[in-house]
């Protein structure tokens, strides 16, 4: 098929206003017109004859490159017709759309593969499409939607999606890690034209004139943001990931580049034990050790004796002992609760999207789960029922009856956010160093295994879906149980040195208790050959006679 490139211009006769082509005088310098390129296509199914046409090159060389670049696309197809005429097919579109000629190599593949050729689908486009072929719980559709919508889109969603690679999204990360410290830098600044705020005096012209001036220079910082951590990093490459695997079987790309981007791990902090030592610090400074701290048994016990009063003192007690998440106690049913059988079956729980509130399954397969109750534990859960029978009938007509165990007066749902709140303002009451409500989930761990509960048994209590998870996350050791474990350890290991220790140890003893036994002793003897005050007195009364 022929192909050629050739220098025209486009200058118009000023009387006819037709193009002088040829004819122009000023065609033989090379600075005058430009290029075009004009190559030859297989003939469309009808015969009809077709070209690959562009012009507006400045240099031959320039022109000749992309004439080779479109005979290098049509030699794909050539021991194959049908391949042939798919690559006609993207070349036509490409001229009509005068757009950039596709990549040889990516063709190639597209090819081998199967792919539609000329697909320019873009990763913001894409990732609208993924979205709403989601059939998931709308809490975890909100957090696609938040990582698409402040990261993603913004930074990568013009990029073709068969033209994203590792690369890319590795600067795109650095990016995000890059923009923590400013954010951090304007959360300062804003801190502290607030604080400034707050010691300028209301009265004066001056002061209000200098309040006004702070104010308009708050408007026009970006509000507080948070930074994007090692965490957040990760979800938001995990989000991508499950995106642009469904891009797959739909033939956009054939490698995932998410699946291959490297990040910082991100490490979850380890729970802490509120020990005298820390608690002290704590109260002269303010600054919990750690964002996870765990309650010791006494500080449990102090919190579960202060809100023994409160109405939902047994929702407190269930989590702290039984280690419920907060949406699953918040959606626990009197139907999946026996008694008599002191359990309960974790089925369902409540969400929080936003502000709204919705029913939802648990978290994991793992967290459907039926967990055993203690003698105490149903006794409470007795007494909570009779109390909620009560408020039933108070309520009469206008008690909403959801079947749940724990509820408002009223038999209403509780907002998951409200009981975070509640669980916080109690604390704070109490005088307790702080914890988090999901703290109490660390605590029952905690207190199960200090109890000598099987790791497995205390797995499968929290619902999670393997022993690591729990060992990880919820095992924090309190300081009697590290010390028992310690002295455990020492004592199955016979050290020379240990033994010589000790026998020196006990000469040094028996030389200082002999040496305490002599001095004893020389002190009695001491004390037998001192004479009487009497026998003093007539002795001076015998020297001043002399």
């Amino acid at each position: 098929m022929k192909g050629s490139t050739y220098h025209r211009c486009y200058c118009r006769d000023a009387e006819t206003g037709k193009p002088l082509g040829k004819a122009c005088p000023k065609l033989g310098s090379r600075k005058h017109g430009a290029y075009s390129i004009r190559q030859e296509l297989p003939n469309a199914e009808d015969g009809t004859r077709r070209s690959f046409n562009r012009a507006g090159y400045e240099t031959l060389k320039e022109a000749q490159a992309d004439l080779d670049h479109v005979r290098g696309l049509l030699a794909l197809g050539k021991e194959d017709l049908d391949d042939l005429a798919l690559v006609a097919e993207l070349l036509v579109k490409v001229a009509d759309e005068k757009a950039q000629l596709p990549d040889i190599e990516e063709t190639r593949n597209r090819l081998k593969t199967g792919q539609d050729l000329s697909t320019r689908v873009t990763v913001g486009e894409w990732l609208d499409t993924w979205l709403a072929s989601k059939k998931i719980r709308k809490s975890g559709l909100t957090r696609y939607e938040c990582d698409v919508r402040v990261h993603l889109k913004p930074r990568i969603g013009h990029i073709r999606v068969d033209r994203l690679r590792v690369s890319t999204l590795a600067e795109m990360f650095t990016a995000i890690a890059d923009a923590n410290e400013e954010i951090l830098e304007n959360n300062a600044l804003r801190h502290t034209l607030k604080a400034e705020l707050a010691t300028v005096p209301i009265k004066g012209m001056e002061n209000r004139a200098r309040r006004k001036a702070l104010r308009a220079e708050l408007a026009e910082m970006p509000p507080f943001r948070r930074t994007t951590g090692a965490a957040t990093r990760q979800r938001i490459r995990a989000t991508l990931r499950t995106a642009l695997n469904a891009a797959i079987p739909e033939g956009l790309i054939t490698l995932n580049p998410a699946a291959h981007v490297k990040l910082d791990p991100a490490t979850k902090p380890k729970g802490l034990v509120w020990t005298p030592e820390r608690v002290a610090q704590w109260r002269e400074t303010g600054v919990k050790p750690s964002p996870v701290m765990v309650w010791t048994p006494q500080q449990t016990g102090a919190f579960l004796d202060f809100v023994a009063d409160d109405r939902l003192y047994a929702m407190w007690h269930v989590i702290a002992f039984r280690g419920l998440r907060r949406g699953e106690a918040c959606g626990q049913l009197w139907s999946e609760t026996n008694l008599d059988d002191s359990s309960l079956t974790v089925t369902t729980q409540l969400v929080q999207d936003g502000w709204e509130v919705e029913e939802s399954d648990p978290k994991t397969d793992g967290s459907f789960r039926t967990v055993a109750l203690d003698d105490d534990t149903v006794a409470v859960l007795r007494r909570h029922r009779e109390r909620q029978r009560k408020e039933r009938n108070d309520w009469g007509t206008a008690w909403k009856n959801t079947g749940r165990v724990f509820t408002n007066e009223d038999g209403s749902w509780l907002h998951p956010g409200k009981v975070t709140e509640m669980f916080a303002r109690l604390i704070a009451a109490s005088g307790l160093p702080p914890i988090r409500l999901h703290d109490l989930r660390h605590g029952a761990a905690t207190l199960a295994l200090a109890g000598g509960v099987d790791l497995k048994v205390v797995s499968e209590m929290l619902g999670h879906s393997s022993i690591k998870i729990t060992s990880d996350t919820y095992t924090s050791v309190l300081p009697e149980i590290a010390k028992g474990a310690a002295e455990a350890a020492a004592r199955l290991v016979p050290l020379q040195r240990k033994t010589e220790a000790e026998a020196h140890a006990k000469a040094a003893a028996a030389a200082e208790k002999a040496k305490r036994k002599a001095a004893k002793k020389a002190k009695t003897k001491a004390k037998k050959a001192k004479p009487s005050l009497s026998a003093l007195g007539e002795t001076s009364r015998f020297v001043g006679l002399a």
